[in-house]
């Protein structure tokens, strides 16, 4: 029997509309918007590199190379990175971040001169009250910027994507006008943005369709609509789920959820979730490099992956609880991985290259150490079995593989 056929799965009890249409595209913004955080430290152009061939084998379709108009730190890596692309054939596309301004659109299309790479431009612009009235900023300056921006990229070359910081804060008006001027300029990507994590997923839902159906569709042209979200309010992969419902072409997102404040949309988690609800092209992906891309990301910034982060973290798939492991054992004893990666786990472990482990702590049974010594090849006596046993009730925590093998062979360890 398939281990399917043993779920009932609820999610996909939902109307024909709420289905996400695919293919759903991810832009991956780790190595720009993802380094904004105060805590991360800026990788080297090395690592950058390695992060994007990690980037690549997911089958992540683009990435943010970061924003030249910065200096020339920020220039060296963008080159390097777009030189890497060239040169390796990579199918991963690029974009880099510039605000609307030509000294930030002008390095760009250097940079497309120089390594030959075609490199969408990224233009932003603040466009809610909030921010328009702390910058001063009247609405004719809005659209007489981004028309100007808009014209001048498309003058050199670029294809543009038009990105509205604040948009689910910002009246429908402003948006509908700041986007069409785009359009009409020669944007051929728009980009929504949640940028203080205001958003709910019926927020996301209700703006991604006012752009559809107000903008998109009254222009005329093939237009790429994305999302950009963070997770002020915990809700970046709800929003980003709701964004794709309503009709978003794209999600960007940052591995580990890196980023200014609390963050980004957790790309590696928009990955896992595409995946198990069946989203082309990610139904089809293999993601079991996942992890080495989330611990790459990791090693490289600084920041670390929290032992209960979703997937990724080292309790993902790891129990000491003796019900729990119980289930999983009996699953292991029917010769059945998938059974076993399933029976107390939402998420597959084997799909994304990992498995479930069995640990042994104050809250285990005698079925979990019979188990550990087992898979490690050691006698499992009604005398060592017995000891772990009473020194993990005695215990605080989960034991260490030292702290059982203490057990197994005392004499080595008081040796040791």
């Amino acid at each position: 029997m398939n281990t399917s056929d043993l779920i009932h799965d609820w999610n996909q009890n939902y109307p024909a509309g709420l289905r996400p249409q695919g293919p759903v595209l991810l832009n991956d913004e780790s190595l720009r918007d993802g380094l904004q955080s105060p805590s991360v430290r800026d990788p080297s152009i090395a690592e950058k590199i390695e992060i994007l061939h990690l980037m690549e084998a997911l089958g992540i379709n683009s990435l943010d190379l970061g924003l030249p108009g910065a200096g020339s730190r920020a220039v060296e890596a963008v080159t390097a990175l777009a030189h890497e692309i060239v040169r390796g054939k990579l199918k991963i596309r690029a974009n880099c971040a510039a605000r609307t301004h030509e000294n930030d659109i002008r390095p760009i299309a250097e940079i497309v001169q120089k390594t030959g790479l075609r490199i969408e431009a990224a233009t932003f612009i603040g466009s809610s009250p909030i921010r328009r009235f702390t910058e001063g900023w009247t609405d004719d300056f809005l659209f007489e910027t981004t028309e100007k921006a808009v014209k001048f990229a498309v003058s050199l070359g670029l294809d543009v994507m038009y990105v509205t910081e604040d948009t689910s804060r910002c009246d429908p008006e402003t948006v509908k006008r700041l986007y069409a001027t785009a359009i009409n300029c020669g944007a051929r990507s728009v980009c929504i943005c949640d940028t203080a994590g205001h958003s709910t997923p019926e927020g996301a839902y209700a703006l991604v369709r006012f752009v559809i159906e107000e903008v998109v569709k009254s222009s005329g042209e093939k237009i790429r609509v994305d999302w950009h979200g963070h997770n002020d309010r915990g809700l970046a992969i709800a929003n980003s789920v709701a964004a794709i419902i309503a009709g978003a072409n794209c999600v960007h997102g940052c591995a580990i959820g890196i980023g200014e404040r609390v963050g980004n949309t957790q790309i590696d988690q928009m990955l896992v979730n595409l995946k198990l609800m069946g989203i082309a092209p990610w139904d089809q992906q293999d993601l079991t490099t996942l992890k080495q891309y989330c611990q790459m990301v990791s090693r490289a910034t600084g920041v670390p992956i929290p032992a209960n982060y979703p997937v990724m973290g080292d309790d993902a798939f790891r129990t000491a609880t003796g019900v729990h492991a119980a289930a999983i054992i009996k699953a292991y004893r029917k010769n059945d991985a998938v059974l076993a990666n399933t029976v107390y786990s939402g998420v597959p472990s084997h799909l994304f290259g990992m498995e479930q482990t069995i640990d042994i702590g104050p809250m285990s049974g005698k079925s979990n150490v019979i188990f550990w010594l087992e898979r490690r090849g050691l006698a499992a006596t009604d005398d060592v079995v017995d000891c772990i046993y009473q020194r993990a009730k005695q215990s605080d925590h989960t034991l260490s593989d030292a702290e059982i093998l203490e057990c197994v062979n005392p004499g080595a360890a008081k040796k040791s």
